[in-house]
């Protein structure tokens, strides 16, 4: 078998299983499994001491000590949260978000998404120490809910997926939000005003029109992301910051684009012609000038638009398993099963699925009541309810924000059992309904107005 063969042969399903959208979401149900698998056997020990070996970064009296779990929840995850910055940037500069009308019914869906969760979990553990938790179900799993519509195909609408999109962004601005206010340790103000420093560098750098994906890079990591992890805010905040400083702007536009285009394509036909002749004459200059088409697209392109493409499959497919298989993990003893009717379980479980789901549908009923928008087209209120439903997966964000509210280990597993269970019955739940539904239903946006 020739190379080339070979490499298609193993390169090929790679490559179809990244390009699939509903492979994230089976991708972290895998993850999130093997840890459980590892957690409840005879690994388990091996398992929870491995992710607590310390690892020490710096040089002299400067080191940075953490241990495994918190470099991944840290630093890794970082990736993620300037992933979300890219892509909340770009919906409000050019999405669903980006005029006031468009981004109403998505931001009162997601709001209301955030606070029914967030009080049903404190009417569970109000006047208790674990109350710091109420954070924990606020969040959306973005990964996970759209890789289950999208299993669903042309079953639902596409504008259901778009709007879905739009709440899950909005929702995860608010878990942003949560963590930088809420879940912070002693704050030291200088580091915080050297963040701040190397933050009006990098929008000073995008007014001035520098466009250099490596100037942001060393300028955002080595400046901003460890100022701020030194000042005791959640360093993931510093990546969504740096995020929004990226540039959307093209250094080239689609009309000169197309114009050099043409130039480019007539000019490659011509030494094509004349190669006929003597190949070996114009061999360089053919090479020359199909290189200047990718320099071209790199121009034509923002810079926001090449780093969220670029950094998409790294954070899905190594960033949020590495996340999952490290956090997932929940040993499951006879103690363990007086944690499912615990406060805390019972506040997380009970505040992702009853929460999100009468906080979305309500929420957008009252929009529809007083007239101040309208459903998307082709979506009826049994959609809305089914994105309720897919919305109660918190997995990733719900477990990251897990280690920020508790240091007890007992809490943890509790809040961990609760955000298991929402999430396995949330996943498996909107996927029959919105499948047994399908694209009908008797709500239309004319019954709802009424």
């Amino acid at each position: 078998m020739k190379k080339s063969s070979l490499e298609i042969l193993l390169l090929l399903p790679i490559k179809n299983f990244i390009e699939k959208k509903t492979s994230v979401g089976l991708l972290l149900i895998f993850s999130a499994v093997l840890a459980m698998i590892f957690a409840n056997s005879a690994l388990s020990e091996s398992y929870h001491n491995f992710w607590s070996r310390y690892i020490y970064i710096g040089i002299e009296d400067f080191v940075i000590r953490k241990n495994l779990l918190h470099w991944i929840n840290d630093g890794l995850m970082s990736m993620f949260f300037f992933l979300v910055g890219l892509e909340l940037k770009r919906e409000l500069m050019h999405g669903e978000l980006a005029s006031f009308k468009s981004a109403l019914l998505p931001v009162a869906a997601a709001v209301g998404g955030m606070l029914f969760p967030a009080l049903i979990y404190y009417m569970f553990t109000q006047g208790t120490d674990a109350v710091t938790g109420w954070g924990i179900p606020m969040a959306t799993d973005i990964a996970f809910a759209l890789g289950i519509l999208y299993l669903l195909g042309d079953k639902v609408p596409l504008s259901l997926k778009i709007f879905l999109t739009a709440v899950a962004i909005v929702d995860d601005l608010g878990a942003v939000l949560v963590i930088a206010l809420f879940y912070t340790s002693e704050i030291s103000m200088n580091n915080l005003a050297m963040g701040g420093f190397f933050l009006l560098i990098l929008f000073t750098a995008n007014r001035m029109g520098i466009r250099n994906t490596l100037f942001y890079a060393v300028m955002g990591i080595g400046g901003l992301w460890l100022a701020v992890l030194l000042s005791g805010v959640h360093a993931t905040i510093a990546a969504v910051l740096a995020a929004f400083t990226i540039p959307t702007n093209k250094k080239v536009n689609t009309s000169l684009f197309l114009r050099k285009v043409r130039q480019l394509t007539s000019k490659i036909k011509r030494l094509k012609q004349k190669s006929i002749n003597d190949p070996h004459e114009d061999f360089d200059k053919i090479s020359e000038n199909i290189e200047k088409f990718s320099l071209l697209t790199e121009d034509a392109t923002p810079p926001l638009q090449r780093l969220e493409h670029a950094l998409h499959p790294f954070v899905s497919f190594v960033v949020l398993p590495i996340f999952a298989f490290a956090n997932a993990g929940v040993t499951i003893d006879v103690e363990s099963f007086g944690y499912f009717l615990s406060p805390i379980t019972l506040g997380v479980a009970l505040g992702l699925i009853v929460g999100k789901i009468t906080g979305i549908y309500l929420f957008v009923r009252l929009m529809l009541l007083f007239k101040l928008c309208a459903l998307p087209e082709g979506v009826n209120l049994k959609h809305i309810l089914g994105v309720g439903i897919l919305a109660s997966i918190g997995f990733t964000m719900s477990l990251f924000i897990t280690e920020l509210a508790f240091e007890s280990d007992m809490y943890h597993t509790q809040a961990k059992i609760g955000i298991l269970v929402a999430s396995f019955i949330a996943g498996l739940g909107g996927f029959m309904y919105l499948k047994i539904i399908g694209n009908g239903g008797d709500a239309t946006v004319d019954e709802a107005d009424d």
